[in-house]
């Protein structure tokens, strides 16, 4: 299977029947506002800030791509199907969103979290993950660099409305969660099918069950969380107010 063949298999067909159940819900009870300018802004967001990241560690060796499997477009160092990827899997996290959203629970009660303690953990571990990169600790560049890509948007999710997310945490687990297991899935497919290879010599060895590198793991739990934490906040009134000064 070529990495085409994987967009086709894995990606196009749920985000093909999210996209029909919330063609469905639009009619029936209407999305939320702005809910059309939030995807798009989170898709167009993820190829910005992931492309540099993903360019470096594929020159790094971290990951690589058996060039019989993509078309052989590449923009930088990645292969063109991987900024499709980037695309798709946002579409896919967003939609799944939207449609559970409103099947949940509604958030709770607003209250107070020591917000600053959360920042301050966040920044003291995105200077912890620099150490081994510094050192030439291989076996952690995998990890460390996903979290040293990752911390900085949590980071000011966090500071704007830890608080916001913490009322809607019902939403934001199950937004999280199936996607992430879902892409963690197919990813491991993927690499037992050989469309891309991670390196041993960067990464722990530490497996989850089924043979997927934890590092593979950790970054689908990390991009989902990012897009997720980004659509509640985007979509709830309380941060525009927030971030306009009005409390």
């Amino acid at each position: 299977m070529t990495y085409l063949g994987f967009h086709a298999v894995f990606l196009l067909p749920p985000l093909t029947v999210l996209g029909c159940l919330l063609w469905v819900d639009a009619r029936r009870r209407g999305l939320p506002r702005g809910w059309l300018t939030a995807v798009v802004a989170h898709a167009a967001m993820a190829v910005v800030y992931t492309t540099p990241w993903d360019n470096y560690l594929v020159a790094r060796g971290v990951w690589v791509y058996d060039p019989t499997r993509i078309a052989g477009v590449l923009l930088g160092w990645v292969p063109l199907e991987e900024y499709v990827f980037f695309v798709l899997h946002s579409l896919l996290t967003t939609a799944w969103l939207l449609w559970v959203a409103p099947r949940l629970p509604p958030p709770r009660p607003v209250c107070p979290l020591r917000t600053r303690v959360l920042v301050a953990a966040a920044a003291m571990l995105w200077a912890a993950c620099l150490v081994p990169l510094a050192a030439g600790v291989s076996p952690l560049t995998y990890l460390s660099l996903t979290l040293v890509w990752a911390l900085p948007p949590l980071t000011l999710q966090l500071w704007v409305g830890a608080d916001l997310l913490w009322a809607h945490r019902t939403t934001v687990v199950a937004g999280v969660l199936p996607p992430a297991l879902y892409l963690s899935a197919a990813d491991l497919t993927a690499i037992r099918w050989g469309i891309w290879t991670i390196s041993p010599w960067h990464t722990t060895g530490w497996k989850l069950p089924g043979g997927l590198p934890v590092e593979e793991g950790l970054f689908f739990l990390a991009t989902n969380t990012l897009l997720v934490f980004g659509m509640v906040l985007a979509l709830d009134p309380r941060t525009r107010l927030r971030l306009a000064g009005g409390g």
